[in-house]
């Protein structure tokens, strides 16, 4: 189908969405008020949510919503209630372009969380760390003064492309408050009761670059992003926060630093520090620092707990206030 006519009946497919969902949700889960999507290793938020009530659905199952085919992403909604009465939906994994959806497809959710009433939508993922200060397991809170790099965007793969939906939001939406100001401000008074101040991991206010994957970047191309301001870069989040706020949605964004990007340049074939060496030592070299997708998952085990009781914390402190 094309991206046009997807994105001009997204309206009615969302409500066809919401229609199939309220169908079978109990009535106390009908409207959630915040909706948390769950990167790459991220899924375990699901455990959050309290036993009862609660619903699940598989993707597959949701009319119009895309089915994922990469692994650490279960591809299910979960609705239920966090801490003692706050109604949510966890969308446990996203959809991504690399998997040969639409633009308007991965962000279809979003439109569907927008009908079902949700006012606030908090996306997690995992990224790589283009700024040399970051660790791996350190959180990076998206901010609205640098806000973020969307390169495909800019060259015209954007959800938003194609005739508006007028029922969503107007034509031309700023995206200049994209990132709530209240919002981040309860993430850095969440984390000082949170995070043991004897951990190593860090909180930090940086900008987050899209790229399409699903490969990884090469050195030339992180050192672009660096030099661009880019502070991580992943695969997801962009898309969603644009079509959140076309829609009216507030918007916290948090990365998870699951690895170091790798901006050093290698060696020049000619280079004398290559003198001698085997092809098992070359290898080593071009071998240093390259990431990998089961890295990414293990290091969101690794911080989960601190990612789950923040995001827990932020969400009960912004709707008890």
């Amino acid at each position: 189908m094309p991206e046009t006519s997807q994105d001009a009946s997204s309206y009615q497919q969302a409500n066809q969405a919401v229609g199939f969902l309220k169908d079978r949700l109990p009535a106390e889960l009908q409207t959630p008020r915040v909706a948390i999507v769950c990167g790459s290793g991220l899924g375990g938020l699901a455990s959050t949510i309290r036993d009862h009530p609660r619903a699940e659905y598989d993707y597959g199952s949701i009319p119009h919503f895309p089915k994922l085919t990469v692994p650490g992403h279960a591809g299910k909604l979960v609705f239920g209630f966090l801490g003692e009465n706050i109604p949510v939906v966890l969308m446990v994994g996203r959809a991504h372009y690399y998997e040969g959806h639409s633009i308007h497809q991965v962000t279809f959710p979003i439109r569907v969380f927008k009908q079902l009433g949700v006012d606030t939508v908090v996306l997690t993922n995992a990224a790589g760390g283009l700024d040399p200060e970051y660790a791996v397991g350190d959180i990076v809170l998206l901010n609205d003064a640098t806000k973020h790099i969307f390169l495909s965007g800019l060259a015209g793969t954007h959800p938003l492309r194609g005739p508006n939906d007028d029922d969503f939001g107007p034509r031309f939406p700023p995206l200049s408050d994209a990132y709530d100001l209240e919002l981040r401000r309860h993430v850095h008074k969440a984390w000082r009761t949170v995070v043991d101040p004897q951990s190593n991991r860090r909180l930090h206010e940086g900008v987050y670059a899209y790229v399409g994957g699903p490969s990884y970047e090469t050195r030339a191309e992180c050192r672009m992003l660096r030099q661009l301001g880019a502070d991580v870069v992943g695969m997801s989040t962009v898309p969603e926060i644009v079509v959140a706020r076309h829609c009216g949605i507030r918007v916290l964004a948090l990365s998870l630093v699951t690895n170091k990007a790798v901006l050093t340049p290698v060696p020049r074939g000619d280079d004398s520090i290559l003198e001698g060496k085997d092809m098992k030592e070359l290898d080593a070299i071009l071998q240093k620092g390259k990431a990998n997708h089961e890295e990414v998952l293990e290091a969101g085990r690794a911080a989960a707990i601190d990612m789950q009781q923040l995001v827990v914390r932020v969400v009960s402190n912004m709707v008890n206030q």
